[in-house]
C-alpha cells in the first residue's frame, strides 16, 4: 500500500468516523457476539488470511534487498532467477488471496448486513401505528442504512485491519531492526509527522462533511418536497417560479462553496503526507545509502528498508486510527439495538387463538382508552429531538359499549374528532384498549393470533394508500392466492374493470406513489376492489366513500351491500345519506356514546342525531339527495 493510499484511506476513516470519548459497553459487545456467532468460521477464516497476506507483505521486501544484493555481489544468475520467481508467487498468492479476502469480507459484510436489517424490519414491523404517527421516516431509513453498514465495517474492515496491521507493523519492526536500527529509529522519529496531522486533518475534514450533509439533507429536502405530487400542486397554485428559484440557488451555492472547501482541505491534507513520506524515503536512502558505502550495511538492505517503510507507516498510521473506527462501529451498533430494544406495546399471546367459524359478533364492552405518550412509543433520534414528548394517555374513549350480531351492520356517526375512527382502530389491534374488552365472535382480539385476526377483519380508511406498484400487486396484498379471474370480478364489483381495462398495461400497470396516477374516486375504488378480494367476515369501513362523486358513490355503494352480505359491518360515515340502512346507528361524541337506534328511531328522538341530519339537509339539493 502506498503512502498516498495510506494516507486517504486514513482520512476517510476520520471523516466518516463518530468522535465520541465513552467506555466500551460489555453488554453491546455481547449483542454484537451474538449476531456474529452465525458466521464465527467465516471470520476466523477471515482474520486467518489477514495474516497470512500481513506475512506475504513483510517477505517481498526482504527478498528485494536479496536480489539488490546477489546483483552487486555479481552472484550466481540462479538466485537472482529463483529469488525472481519466489517474488513473483508472491505476488500471485498476494493477488489471490485479497481475491478470496475481498469475497470473504463481502459475504461476511453482507451477511451481518441482512441479518440487522432482517431483524430490524421484522422488529418495526411489529412496532403500534403511534410509532410510525411519530418517527421520521428518512431517519428510521437510515437505521436500516447508514447505521447497519457502520456496524458491518466493524467485521469486513475493521476486525481484519486490526489484526492483519499488528501482525504486519511487528513482523516489520522486527525485520528493520535486524537490518539497521539506526534507520528503524528515524522511521519512527518521523511517524509524529504523518499521524499527527491526519487525526487533526481528519478531524476537521469530518466536521466539513458533517456540515456537507446538513446542507445536503436541507437541498434534498427541499427538492423532495417540491417533486412529490402535492408539493408541486401547491407550487404551482400558490408558489412564486422566481423565488423558489433563487431559494432553491442559495442551497445549492452553500452545498457548491463547502465542496470546494473540502477538496481544497482534502488536496492540501494528502499532498502535506505524500511530501513527508517522500522526505522519509529520501532520509532513508540517504543515511542507508551512505552506511552502505562505508560497508556497515548491505545494499540491498537499503532497498528492502525502503520499502519496509510503506509497510511500517500504512499499519501505524491505521492503527492510530482504529480505536475510532471501533467506536464508530460500536455506536452504530448502538443505534441499531435502540430500535431492536423498543418493546412493541401489541404483543401476540404465546397462545393466541383463532377467531371461531362461520358469521361473527363484534363486541366493545365498557371501552376505556387513551393514545400513548411518544416516551412509550418511539425514540427521540427517529424523531429527531432532544427529548421526547410526554404528555399522553389521556383517555379519549370514556365507557364505550355496543354489539353488532353476526352480519349486521353498525353506523358510527358524530362530529369530527368525536371518537369514531378511534373505536374503529381498536378492532383490528392498531391499537389495544386500556380498559374493557374488544371482542370479535366472544373472543377477545388480545387473545387472537394475528393471522387470525388479519384473515377475519378487513378495513378501508379515509384514504385508502396504494404503493408505488401495480394494480395487480395492490390487490393481491388482500390476497396473495387470488386468480386472474378472481382480480377482475373485484375490480367489476367495484366498478373499476372499464377503467383497468383502458389502461395501457392493465392489471400491470403501475399506479404510481400513493396512487397519485389515479383520481380519488378511483384510488378509493381500489381499496375498496382490495377489500372485497379479501372475503373477510368482519369489515370497517372508514369514510369509504368520502372521495366519490354521487354517481361513483351509488355504484360502489350497491357493490358494498352485495359485499357486506352476510358479514359484520361498522360503518364510519359523515354523510348520514349513506347510513340510513345500518341496523343500528351510534351517536358518537366526546368519546362517549350519546345515542343509539335506527335512523327512523333516532329521528324520532329529536336529539343529537336529528340535529345533525337537519344540519346536513336544510338545503333542497341534499333533501332530494336523501328522498332519492
Amino acid at each position: 500500500m502506498s503512502m498516498e493510499t495510506t494516507a486517504w484511506t486514513q482520512l476517510y476513516s476520520v471523516m466518516n468516523a463518530r468522535h465520541e470519548r465513552r467506555p466500551f459497553d460489555r453488554v453491546t459487545l455481547r449483542r454484537i457476539g451474538a449476531f456474529a456467532r452465525p458466521h464465527r468460521r467465516r471470520i476466523a477464516l477471515f482474520v486467518l488470511l489477514g495474516v497470512v497476506t500481513a506475512l506475504l507483505a513483510v517477505a517481498t521486501p526482504v527478498l528485494a534487498g536479496r536480489v539488490v544484493d546477489a546483483i552487486v555481489s555479481h552472484g550466481d544468475s540462479g538466485t537472482v532467477v529463483r529469488l525472481a520467481l519466489l517474488i513473483a508467487l508472491i505476488a500471485v498468492l498476494e493477488a489471490a488471496l485479497g481475491i478470496l479476502g475481498r469475497r470473504l469480507s463481502a459475504t461476511l459484510g453482507e451477511g451481518l448486513i441482512l441479518d440487522l436489517r432482517t431483524a430490524v424490519f421484522d422488529h418495526v414491523q411489529r412496532m403500534p401505528v403511534a410509532f410510525f404517527t411519530r418517527t421520521r421516516t428518512g431517519a428510521l431509513v437510515s437505521r436500516l442504512n447508514n447505521d447497519v453498514i457502520g456496524a458491518q465495517r466493524a467485521f469486513s474492515n475493521t476486525l481484519s485491519g486490526v489484526v492483519s496491521n499488528v501482525v504486519t507493523l511487528l513482523l516489520t519492526l522486527a525485520v528493520m531492526l535486524t537490518l539497521s536500527w539506526q534507520i528503524t529509529l528515524l522511521a519512527l522519529a518521523l511517524l509524529p509527522v504523518f499521524v499527527v496531522p491526519a487525526r487533526r486533518m481528519g478531524r476537521r475534514m469530518a466536521g466539513m462533511q458533517r456540515e456537507a450533509a446538513a446542507l445536503n439533507a436541507a437541498m434534498g429536502t427541499r427538492m423532495t418536497e417540491r417533486f412529490s405530487a402535492p408539493g408541486a400542486t401547491l407550487v404551482k397554485l400558490f408558489g412564486r417560479p422566481e423565488q423558489e428559484s433563487a431559494e432553491f440557488a442559495a442551497r445549492a451555492a452553500l452545498v457548491r462553496d463547502i465542496g470546494v472547501r473540502t477538496a481544497t482541505a482534502q488536496s492540501v491534507f494528502i499532498t502535506s503526507l505524500t511530501l513527508v513520506s517522500a522526505l522519509a524515503l529520501a532520509l532513508v536512502y540517504g543515511l542507508g545509502g551512505r552506511l552502505a558505502l562505508n560497508g556497515t550495511l548491505d545494499p540491498g538492505a537499503v532497498v528492502a528498508l525502503a520499502l519496509l517503510l510503506t509497510r511500517l507507516y500504512a499499519p501505524l498510521t491505521a492503527l492510530a486510527g482504529a480505536r475510532v473506527e471501533v467506536m464508530s462501529a460500536l455506536v452504530s451498533f448502538e443505534r441499531v439495538f435502540e430500535v431492536l430494544d423498543l418493546k412493541p406495546l401489541i404483543e401476540e399471546t404465546p397462545d393466541a387463538r383463532e377467531v371461531p367459524e362461520g358469521p361473527v359478533s363484534v363486541e366493545f364492552e365498557d371501552v376505556r382508552f387513551g393514545y400513548p405518550s411518544a416516551d412509550k412509543v418511539s425514540l427521540a433520534s427517529l424523531e429527531e429531538v432532544a427529548t421526547l414528548d410526554t404528555r399522553g394517555g389521556a383517555e379519549v374513549l370514556h365507557g364505550v359499549s355496543f354489539r353488532a350480531e353476526p352480519g349486521q351492520t353498525v353506523a358510527l356517526v358524530g362530529s369530527s374528532g368525536a371518537g369514531k375512527s378511534t373505536i374503529a382502530q381498536l378492532l383490528p389491534r392498531l391499537y389495544d384498549v386500556d380498559e374493557g374488552a374488544v371482542r370479535i365472535g366472544g373472543v377477545d382480539v388480545r387473545d387472537l393470533s394475528a393471522r387470525s385476526l388479519r384473515e377475519t377483519l378487513g378495513m378501508v380508511t379515509q384514504d385508502g394508500h396504494l404503493f408505488h406498484d401495480t394494480v395487480r400487486a395492490n390487490l393481491l396484498l388482500a390476497r396473495p392466492e387470488a386468480g386472474e379471474h378472481d382480480l377482475w370480478d373485484a375490480l367489476r364489483r367495484a366498478r373499476l374493470d372499464d377503467l383497468v381495462h383502458s389502461l395501457p398495461d392493465g392489471l400491470d400497470t403501475v399506479v404510481g406513489e400513493r396512487g397519485y396516477r389515479l383520481s380519488g374516486g378511483e384510488r378509493q375504488r381500489m381499496t375498496i376492489a382490495r377489500l372485497l378480494l379479501a372475503r373477510q367476515r368482519v369489515v370497517i369501513l372508514d369514510e369509504a366513500t368520502a372521495h366519490l362523486d354521487n354517481t361513483s358513490e351509488a355504484a360502489v355503494q350497491e357493490a358494498l351491500t352485495e359485499a357486506l352480505t352476510g358479514r359484520t359491518a361498522i360503518v364510519i360515515a359523515h354523510r348520514l345519506s349513506t347510513v340510513r340502512s345500518a341496523d343500528q346507528i351510534l351517536v358518537v361524541e366526546s368519546g362517549r356514546i350519546v345515542e343509539r337506534g335506527t335512523h327512523e328511531d333516532l329521528l324520532t328522538a329529536d336529539g343529537r342525531y336529528a340535529e345533525l341530519y337537519r344540519t346536513q339537509f336544510t338545503q333542497p339539493e341534499a333533501v332530494a339527495e336523501v328522498a332519492a
